[in-house]
């Protein structure tokens, strides 16, 4: 997505200009070390938008968590969320960061839920060392990038490559898969960064790809995409998009009889991929993900009964789940930093180490990425059932 020119701009002036140098210590209305009061925090979010499923499933989550959260309390002090809507765009998202560190004052921001979304936010995450939090933002460049840390950023969710190779695997193991193509959305880091793992991983175990298909996003007529790809006759489809143009594919290669098994990852994962595709097209359809409400684990279901308690019973997806989890993972960073001082809670979420969330124990290798498992899903008659759960 294109960055507005005086988006860009005012960014470079306030990061590069230090308008807002003391930010870093400066979050709360009226306290900064234990003791009564309230935290700030950012929720910078796709609440419309391309991919507003996502931002308001992540929202739904993280205002469970404070729910909780604030029962309790964190050393005397509770968890404030403020918002804002990025509306699915890069510069949206940058002016959103821009906000709420030099005038609501945040301790940390989490949010965005696309990899884009997060990356416009990182400079001026840096730049006044706030913690930068995503839940779902899965590009490795987030944390990592040209052989350097972003010490302020973090995220909840498992990375990329880890979900290509699940995806691979299970291809190529699992589904028994000789021969894939690969349909990628070439605006997105997300796709390209999620295909080129997948074709690393698939040509590794023996496979072959037919040549590279590709789409834009926002596209809405796959046919003649689709037609060349069935004359490859090919016997697996991999598609590493977001859900509006994923429910259209899948819906239009059915239609055109292409009916072997497709897979994507956690881009699908919204209650409107099942709406725009439909049910049956999405039979033998499977994804990687970060969580199952299927899981049996205690942890898992405590969460899906009380999220289903809050929201009139509605089923809990992994944004949900990956809110709930970025606002208890901050919020345990607050509570061993005994401070709302956005430097000591970067030091706090960088030292995490066996915090046990829904999605998995939370510990961080070296660039500040989780170790944790993924869970493949297949689509049923409409509903996801759990499959498997993979171990990294």
């Amino acid at each position: 997505m294109r960055k507005k020119k005086w988006a860009g701009i005012l960014m470079s002036m306030i990061v590069a200009g230090g308008l807002m140098a003391g930010c870093g210590s400066s979050t709360t209305s009226g306290t900064t070390e234990k003791g009564s009061g309230t935290i700030k925090i950012g929720a910078n979010l796709e609440l419309s938008g391309g991919v507003a499923s996502y931002g308001q499933s992540i929202k739904e989550g993280i205002n469970l968590a404070l729910d909780e959260i604030n029962k309790k309390g964190i050393n005397g002090s509770k968890l404030q969320l403020v918002e804002v809507d990025n509306k699915s765009d890069a510069a949206e998202a940058t002016n959103g960061a821009i906000k709420l560190i030099s005038q609501d004052k945040v301790a940390a921001i989490i949010g965005a839920a696309t990899s884009t979304d997060t990356l416009a936010q990182v400079q001026v995450a840096q730049g006044n060392k706030v913690p930068l939090l995503t839940p779902t933002g899965t590009n490795p460049t987030v944390t990592f990038k040209d052989g350097k840390l972003n010490d302020y950023v973090f995220r909840t969710c498992f990375i990329d490559p880890f979900q290509g190779t699940v995806a691979a695997n299970f291809a190529s193991k699992e589904l028994k898969v000789k021969k894939a193509a690969v349909l990628v959305d070439s605006s997105s880091d997300y796709s390209k960064g999620l295909a080129a793992s997948f074709k690393t991983d698939f040509k590794k175990n023996g496979g072959t790809l037919i040549p590279d298909a590709a789409y834009v996003a926002k596209d809405t007529d796959f046919h003649a995409i689709l037609t060349r790809i069935k004359a490859e006759n090919p016997d697996f489809v991999f598609i590493p998009g977001y859900y509006e143009e994923v429910g259209l594919i899948v819906k239009q290669a059915r239609e055109l009889g292409l009916n072997v098994p497709m897979m994507g990852a956690d881009g699908w994962d919204s209650p409107k991929l099942v709406e725009i595709a439909g049910k049956d097209a999405l039979n033998n359809t499977f994804i990687t993900n970060h969580y199952s409400s299927g899981d049996t684990d205690s942890k898992v279901q405590d969460f899906v009964k009380a999220f289903k308690a809050k929201y009139n019973g509605k089923s809990p997806d992994a944004f949900n789940a990956l809110g709930y989890d970025s606002a208890f993972f901050l919020a345990d960073a607050i509570k061993r930093a005994g401070s709302s001082d956005p430097q000591k809670i970067e030091k706090a979420l960088a030292e995490t180490n066996g915090l046990d969330l829904v999605t998995g124990n939370m510990k961080l290798d070296k660039n500040h990425d989780p170790i944790k498992s993924a869970v493949i899903l297949e689509y049923k008659n409409g509903e996801q059932t759990f499959k498997t759960k993979v171990s990294p």
